[in-house]
This record gives structure tokens, C-alpha cells and sequence, in this order.
């Protein structure tokens, strides 16, 4: 990850206004730099760096003697960058991915050079030449971005909120901290007093459109039609290819690995993969859980069967608890289900980061929306329901499990991969007729499991294991990590507190005690900031209270669990 800020107009000391660029040092640890523009006193960038490709000439703002007018700071991989400089016949000068930005924007417009862009990534582009600001964010927003906007023309941007909180003394009370939408760019008139208008926003891509960008891309040879064996063959070759783009790295590459379905077609890709590119050392993977959690043993079983070099870390419900105040700060969400998985992910996380060295993380995200994973997706009344469920919850990752799994691995100055939110792989799971996506035989992903049935990919018992939610499957079935939790804020807040939540927290009022506390902790850090959260998740067409899975009546573990 890198972190990247930027003010327009400012009206006060940009010196003091710059500490609010190190509130995100943290996601990039390598340099940091704080630039003024030209011509602009009141205008500046701050990034923060987290070197992966080109290390050695890779600081930002970027700026080429080609386009003197451009600057440029972005955090992401541009993963089509080295396809399309040959396509456009662009004249390079360094060899970062991002540079080919700036000769799209160039030459096609904003439009375009978004449309064209196979990766991840958010992005403030200054042409003064033309006096615009430009902002991006891909379309699952895995890559963060917010903004901060007054009605006087004061733009504030960063990669996390937390770099925005302390930039309020020019700011009126409507401006709010909101976060960028995904999939889209907005372009801002500059005017000469550095002060700002915005002039357009618009969706250049989503998840169920074709990416332009396909026409240059080397997936292979797809088959056409909707027959099973031909729609598992572009199953494994597009899921191939997505993994293979992501091996775009200066530095050593990593896996999560919970021992799940996802994360282990993941990791067992990426091993294949990494020895036919003849990386120069092993593949690591990483589990976190207790000895006897459901996710530790089928990670060893799916780490042997691969070869990875496999890491494990133990976790204790202990040190989950004590490491809920840094998880919250980081994650900048109070929301139940994604603080109880954050903290997992966020101890393994910083094990990766003292321990080893790894700095690009591969993980699973993304899979359980795209292919209907969650267990309630059994409940689903139609195929069609299930699908525009399917389709939510993408447009949704970036509040969720996109937020998490940026959070707790850019905290520790990780960069993240997640080959199942590829643009091709997506748009060809979603152009599937409905009815082959729902689950079957009771089993749920039946369509993604049943394209690597034979293939020796993994083992089959992992490849049909039931599905574990990660902030369950890290502690036994005897006793869940929510269950912990829950007898641990028990004494930490009583009924008489929780009968004032909705008085206290008139936004998104805590129903439990368990929100209630992750609420407290929540605004001490970023008080009267609830809309940031804008609704809970939680399980459709079921009664839930609850939502861990372990609650649902269809849940079922697996046998040998």
C-alpha cells in the first residue's frame, strides 16, 4: 500500500496542515515526501511510500519532463501498464506502472485512461496547464480513497479519513469526510486561487460490464456458450490469468491462508504459478488460530499438499480483545461483522510484518459476493434474488471487506492482492445464467468448487469444505471468537448503558452490547463521524440477531470439525 494526500485552496499554514498527511504513515513506511505545487502556494501533496515496483525511482507526486503541466500521486498497480505502454507506443521514462496514467490522460482524456486501467487503485491527478483536478478510485474500491470538500472551493483528499480529521479550522460544518465513490473518477475546475468546482462525476466502470481494457488483455482462448464443461474451463483459465497479472512485484510475495476454499485455490495458484515464473524463493502462507480451530488445521493440510512455506500464528481470544482499540482506529468502522473478522487478520498482519519478509499479501476477498458463498444465500427465495444480492454486496465491498482487508494489512505497511475481484474474472462469473451461481446439493459456491473438481489444485475435502466465516473458523466450534468477545464486554457494559444507546448514538443506534462497546471506542477516536458506517451487515432472508454464521440455523461444521 502507499498513502497519498493532497489540499486545494488551502487558507492556513500548510505546514501545520501537512501533520494530518502523517496520520497514514503507516501504509507507506519506505519515504515520505510533502511537496507545494508551482504557482500554487495554498496547493500540495503529501505520499507516503510502501516501494514495490520500481523501488528505486518510484516517489510521488510523480512528474515526467514530457508533461511538466502533470502532476500525479496514486496508490495501486496498474496491472495492464507494461500492455499498453506497447499498444500506445508511450515513451516511458521510468519504469513505474503508474506513469502510464500520465500518458493516457495525455493523449485520450480522463474518460478513457480510466476505462483502460486493469488494477486496483486511487488516484489525484493536477493538470495546471488545463487547470483541472482529477480523482479516480477502481471499482471495487479496494484501493481507499476520501474526500473533503467546503462550499467555499476547499478540497482535502487521503487515502484513509483519520488524514483529513484535524483539517476542520477552514472547513464549515457541512463539509463531511466521505468516502470516494468506486468505479468512478470526478473532475474539479482550478481556479487561480488554488479554490476549486467541482464540474463532473461519473462511473467509468462496474461489476457487471465487460472491461475495455479486455481487448488488450492475454487471458487465453475462452470458450463460448453456457455449457458446464465450457463455463468451468473459463472458470480456471480466467482465475489463472487474474492471479498471474498480480505476480507484478520488486519485493517478496505472500499468502493469506485460512484454509477456507478461497484462500486456498489462492495460494495454490499462486505456488504453480511463482515456480513456473521461477521466482527466486518460496511462496509463504499465513494462518492465525487457536490449535484446535477448524481454519489451522485445513490450512496445514492445504500448505503440505501445495509446498508453501507455511507460518502459523497463535491466536488467543486474550490478545484479540487488547488489540480491538488499534483495530477500530485503523479500520475507521464500528460495524460488528468486520471488526470481529479485522482483528484476526490485523494480529497475522503484524506477525507478517515483524517476522518476515513478505510485503505483497495475496487473500481470498471477494469470492463469498461474487459466488454466493455466505451460508444464507441457501434461504435465497429465486436464482435472481440470489444474484442481485451477489450484485450489493460487490458494490458494497469497499464499506466492508474491502475496508478490512485494506486496513489491517496497510497498518503494518502491506500491500494487498485479490485476484477473485479481477475485472474479467467478475464480469464473466456475473454474465452467468443465474441459475448456475446459486448453491447446490446444499452446498454454496458449487459452480467455483465444481470448475477445479480433478484438478489436484487442493485437496478435495478443503475444495468441498462447508464454509467458516474467518472471525469464526480462527477458534474451535466449542467456542467462538464472538462468544469471547461477548463475555468479555459483558462486564464493560451494562443494560442501563445500552437502554441510552439510541439517545447517545442517534445514527445507527447499537442494538447489543457488543456494538455498543465497538461504538465507544469507535467515537473516542472519530466522534460525531457515525455516517461513516452508513448500515450494518448482516444475513438476508433469515431471522438473525446475530452475524456470525455459527447463529444461523443452516449452519452446519464439518464433521471432522
Amino acid at each position: 500500500m502507499c498513502g497519498i494526500w493532497a489540499l486545494f485552496g488551502s487558507d492556513e499554514c500548510l505546514s501545520v496542515q501537512c501533520t494530518s498527511a502523517m496520520k497514514i504513515a503507516h501504509r507507506g513506511p519506505d519515504a515520505f515526501r510533502f511537496e507545494n505545487v508551482n504557482g500554487y502556494t495554498n496547493c500540495c501533496f503529501g505520499f507516503h511510500r510502501l516501494a514495490i515496483v520500481d523501488p528505486l525511482h518510484g516517489m510521488q507526486p510523480l512528474r515526467i519532463k514530457k508533461f511538466p503541466y502533470l502532476w500525479l500521486c496514486y496508490n495501486g498497480e496498474i496491472y495492464n501498464h507494461l500492455r499498453l505502454k506497447k499498444h500506445f507506443e508511450f515513451d516511458c521514462q521510468t519504469q513505474m506502472d503508474g506513469e502510464v496514467l500520465l500518458h493516457l490522460y495525455d493523449r485520450f482524456g480522463i474518460e478513457k485512461m480510466a476505462s483502460l486501467l486493469d488494477g486496483v487503485f486511487a488516484f489525484i491527478l493536477l493538470d495546471t496547464a488545463n487547470r483541472k483536478v482529477v480523482l479516480g478510485r477502481d471499482t471495487y474500491g479496494i484501493r481507499p480513497l476520501f474526500r473533503q470538500l467546503t462550499d467555499n472551493g476547499f478540497l482535502a483528499v487521503c487515502s484513509e479519513a483519520k488524514g483529513l480529521m484535524q483539517i476542520t479550522h477552514c472547513m464549515s460544518e457541512c463539509a463531511k469526510i466521505t468516502p470516494f465513490p468506486p468505479g468512478h473518477f470526478e473532475v474539479f475546475d482550478l481556479k487561480p486561487t488554488g479554490k476549486v468546482e467541482s464540474i463532473q462525476l461519473d462511473r467509468f466502470h462496474s461489476c457487471t460490464d465487460e472491461p475495455q481494457h479486455s481487448v488488450h488483455d492475454n487471458a487465453g482462448e475462452l470458450g463460448t456458450g453456457f455449457t458446464l464443461e465450457t463455463v468451468k474451463s473459463n472458470i480456471r483459465i480466467l482465475f489463472e490469468n487474474a492471479v498471474r497479472k498480480r505476480l507484478m512485484a520488486h519485493r517478496r510475495i505472500g499468502c493469506l491462508l485460512s484454509g477456507g476454499l478461497d484462500s486456498s485455490l489462492v495460494a495454490a495458484t499462486l505456488v504453480r504459478l511463482a515456480q513456473e515464473e521461477k521466482l527466486q524463493y518460496p511462496i509463504q502462507t499465513f494462518a492465525i488460530g487457536t490449535d484446535d480451530s477448524p481454519d489451522a488445521v485445513a490450512a496445514r493440510k492445504v500448505a503440505a499438499h501445495i509446498g508453501s512455506e507455511h507460518h502459523e500464528v497463535n491466536f488467543t481470544p486474550e490478545e484479540g480483545i487488547r488489540a480491538l482499540d488499534e483495530v477500530i482506529f485503523h479500520l475507521e468502522s464500528y460495524d460488528i461483522t468486520t471488526v470481529r473478522a479485522s482483528v484476526g487478520m490485523y494480529l497475522i498482519s503484524k506477525y507478517i510484518r515483524e517476522k518476515t519478509d513478505s510485503a505483497v499479501i495475496f487473500s481470498g476477498e471477494g469470492s463469498d459476493e461474487l459466488a454466493q458463498g455466505y451460508i444464507y444465500f441457501h434461504k435465497a427465495p429465486t436464482p435472481k434474488a440470489a444474484a442481485e444480492d451477489s450484485e450489493r454486496l460487490l458494490k458494497e465491498l469497499y464499506l466492508f471487506d474491502a475496508l478490512r482487508a485494506d486496513r489491517t494489512t496497510a497498518a503494518h505497511g502491506l500491500e494487498l492482492r485479490v485476484p477473485f475481484l479481477d475485472h474479467r474474472f467478475t464480469a464473466y462469473f456475473l454474465s452467468l445464467p443465474e441459475e448456475m451461481r446459486v448453491p447446490k446439493d446444499g452446498v454454496e459456491k458449487h459452480l467455483l468448487r465444481d470448475a477445479f473438481r480433478g484438478q489436484n489444485l487442493i485437496p478435495d475435502e478443503i475444495l468441498w469444505r462447508r464454509k467458516e466465516a474467518f472471525s469464526d473458523g480462527l477458534t474451535s466450534t466449542k467456542k467462538s471468537w464472538y462468544t469471547s468477545l461477548q463475555e468479555h464486554i459483558e462486564s464493560q457494559v451494562n443494560d442501563s448503558q445500552l437502554e441510552k444507546a439510541a439517545t447517545l448514538f442517534p445514527f445507527n443506534p447499537p442494538t447489543t452490547k457488543e456494538g455498543f462497546f465497538f461504538r465507544q471506542i469507535f467515537e473516542k477516536h472519530y466522534p460525531g463521524r457515525g455516517e461513516w458506517t452508513p448500515h450494518y451487515w448482516m444475513p438476508r432472508w433469515i431471522e438473525a440477531t446475530d452475524p456470525s454464521a455459527r447463529t444461523l440455523s443452516i449452519y452446519k461444521p464439518d464433521k471432522d470439525q
